[in-house]
């Protein structure tokens, strides 16, 4: 009969068991853990099963082996035959020795490798992989436009949890419920935004935008095309003012006045997006001077101002999609034409890719199906000389707008541009009008301006791509269509709507 390493109430079935659940599980993470090491391009569940999935049944293992050796201990205590209880150590004897140095042993490295896990497991859900990449359907539309988004390098937990133990304990806790609603499949489609719990921006935002070097201006340029068989372009280069900053800097004015260190801009919303504001507070604080405006359009009472939450403008009011930015087709295409992507040359061309584009799809693979058959068949219809002759151009232009495509539109999220509207700018979100709107007015008559020269400065705007002439004082906007003065009276996005 084999000799006993361990007292005789450890031979029990429970406690084999346990030795064996748990032993696997603690092989299983040695092993994932030296692949997690060696390999640069381990799968990024590696992480995950090995830092949190595999220490539970190594843990229940050792506490089964632990329930066992009582239970087998209590029978023993009761006079039921079967093991001969042991409970002295005699260090004279070799193979308590020896069982105890394996005890101490296992017992230290136990000890070592879950305080090595334990670390990697808080590195790894601080990961951009685990954020991104564990829960494929969610967070697929917010992963794949955070890699080509301008933070692309920061990772998630910088922006949504930042430094500190309380916002991380925050952020468990709330993921808690975001485990179970994955689970159990009652997340929402898409994510609801904006995120009510976020870290305030200056606690995160600012730790790399310094507001007091907000100065200046800086040139943009937007590259249109005519939805004409020409596809004709439309260049409009601006000055944006950024101003703001610290007044020994430069003037306290410009887009960045908003949120300047002497201004206090409080704001309240009717809707859950934040795009309906009706009432709003500027503060001085180095005058104390107060004003409020009012809009005309949408009325709120005195006593529903005073309920309702207040917050105060910072950096994420208007950079509201800093790094999950869903474009609009027009955006899209009119880009991918100004960089060649798909060629002038295709009459009509920007119609027909926006149409390929925007048709409803049930799935990414439908969509990546369909959208060559559509520009195929648009072309098979309008211009069969065209499908025939400039075959390679019409694929290449299927490409480019699934590519993009996929980049921004995720229909089983239900997510594209209309989800999640952009504050930044006006032409297809009310972005800047929903102050500046010509409509909230204060109480002694003062208007939130909506003229155009407030933010920015037109130098040129035109069919030609290289202007000859600029105007550095600033020209009055033209539309390129024929629209007479109808486009003072309305919101841009009343006709443009993306599509």
């Amino acid at each position: 009969m084999a000799k006993r390493r361990f007292p005789v109430y450890f031979y029990n079935t429970i406690s084999g068991a346990g030795a064996l659940i748990a032993g696997v599980s603690f092989l299983a993470i040695v092993f994932l853990t030296l692949v997690d090491l060696f390999q640069p391009s381990a799968p990024a569940y590696i992480g995950v099963i090995s830092y949190i999935v595999l220490p539970f049944p190594l843990i229940a293992g050792l506490l089964l082996v632990s329930i066992g050796a009582w239970r087998e201990r209590r029978r023993v205590k009761r006079g039921l035959p079967a093991h001969v209880l042991r409970f002295t150590f005699d260090f004279s004897e070799e193979k308590q020795r020896r069982v105890l140095s394996i005890f101490f042993t296992v017992t230290v490295l136990f000890l070592l490798f879950t305080a090595y896990g334990s670390y990697r497991a808080f590195e790894w859900t601080e990961s951009v992989e685990f954020c991104g990449t564990t829960c494929h359907t969610v967070m697929e539309p917010e992963h794949t436009a955070y890699l080509s988004s301008p933070h692309a390098r920061v990772k998630c937990v910088d922006c949504h949890v930042g430094s500190g133990a309380g916002w991380y304990a925050r952020s468990k806790l709330s993921g808690a419920y975001q485990v179970y609603a994955v689970l159990a499949n009652v997340f929402p489609r898409p994510i609801p935004t904006p995120i009510h719990n976020l870290r305030p921006a200056q606690e995160t935002c600012e730790q790399c935008h310094w507001p007091s070097h907000f100065s200046g201006e800086k040139k943009v340029v937007n590259t249109y095309f005519r939805s004409d068989e020409r596809n004709t372009r439309w260049t409009v280069a601006l000055l944006m003012k950024i101003g703001g900053g610290y007044s020994y800097r430069g003037p306290e004015s410009g887009i960045h006045w908003h949120m300047n260190i002497a201004n206090e801009i409080t704001y309240v919303t009717v809707d859950t997006q934040r795009q309906v504001i009706p009432w709003v507070r500027s503060r001085n604080l180095n005058t104390g001077a107060v004003e409020e405006f009012r809009s005309t359009e949408t009325e709120v009472s005195d006593g529903a101002i005073d309920t309702l939450q207040k917050y105060r403008l910072d950096c994420i009011d208007c950079h509201n999609r800093p790094s999950h930015i869903y474009r609009p087709p027009v955006r899209l295409i009119d880009q991918s034409l100004a960089y060649g992507r798909i060629s002038t040359e295709l009459p009509n061309v920007r119609t027909a890719a926006i149409q390929a584009m925007v048709a409803p799809y049930s799935t990414s693979a439908a969509a990546k199906d369909s959208i060559p058959q559509v520009i195929a068949a648009f072309y098979q219809e309008k211009y069969p000389e065209v499908a025939s002759r400039s075959k390679e151009l019409i694929e290449q232009a299927s490409r480019e707008v699934w590519d993009q495509y996929s980049r921004n539109f995720f229909p089983s999220m239900h997510v594209n541009w209309k989800a999640y509207p952009s504050n930044i700018g006006h032409m297809t979100d009310v972005g800047c009008f929903r102050c500046h709107d010509g409509k909230h007015v204060s109480p002694t008559g003062k208007v939130i301006s909506k003229d155009c020269n407030s933010c920015h400065t037109i130098l040129y705007q035109g069919t030609d791509p290289v202007p000859t002439t600029l105007n550095a004082g600033g020209l009055p906007f033209r539309h390129p269509e024929e629209v007479g003065d109808a486009w003072k009276e309305m919101n841009c996005k009343e006709c443009h709507s993306g599509e």
